[in-house]
């Protein structure tokens, strides 16, 4: 009898811990929506929240694809990076292995001819850790490696690991580095500041 009363109680205590657990969850899901301002009331430019890297004759754009960045930008940068980082978005989870990946539009200039770039040896350090990504092309030339002068080849960068993208950022090609991201960060916070108030 005491071993059955034993079993009632563990499974009564099992559906109370249950729908905690469900409501934990939801906590927690509506604390990071929190975090995002409202789409469509930002005023910056997309080169205002990328990171610009000169490697020789290159120059590397990086820009976060995330909507806590993307949506401090003007109402046309925000909708054309989002439909961008949407349109690639499945295709970035299979790739990454995770449901969530950090995608990054990553661009490489030349301001000579003939210059070739290494797409692999671009990685961001976050916490001191160099991270890595699967790499999803989008013009048609990335894949020479090779650019001409004035020439332009671009692809989304998908990090399987979360991103706090208001710690310190560095972006680094071959033994070239940057930190400007420590620059934007307060550049995304005083917008966003902004936007709450226009928004109220």
């Amino acid at each position: 009898m005491r071993a059955l009363i034993a079993i009632f109680a563990a499974a009564a205590a099992a559906c109370v811990a249950a729908p905690a657990s469900l409501e934990a969850q939801d906590v927690s899901a509506a604390q990071e929506d929190k975090r995002l301002i409202p789409a469509g009331h930002g005023t910056l430019k997309q080169d205002e929240f990328t990171v610009q890297l000169r490697s020789g004759p290159l120059l590397i754009k990086v820009t976060p694809l995330s909507e806590v960045v993307i949506r401090t930008a003007a109402p046309d940068t925000y909708e054309r990076l989002h439909a961008l980082a949407e349109s690639r978005r499945k295709d970035a989870e299979s790739r990454s292995g995770t449901m969530d990946p950090q995608l990054f539009l990553v661009s490489f200039f030349s301001y000579q001819a003939d210059v070739s770039f290494q797409p692999e040896d671009l990685q961001l350090i976050h916490h001191g850790r160099p991270m890595r990504a699967a790499i999803l092309p989008i013009t048609p030339g990335w894949g020479t490696q090779q650019l001409k002068q004035q020439d332009l080849q671009s692809a989304i960068y998908a990090f399987s690991e979360p991103i706090d993208y208001d710690r310190p950022l560095v972006v680094q090609y071959g033994t070239t580095q940057s930190g400007a991201w420590d620059q934007i960060i307060s550049r995304l916070q005083t917008e966003r500041n902004k936007i709450l108030s226009r928004a109220q």
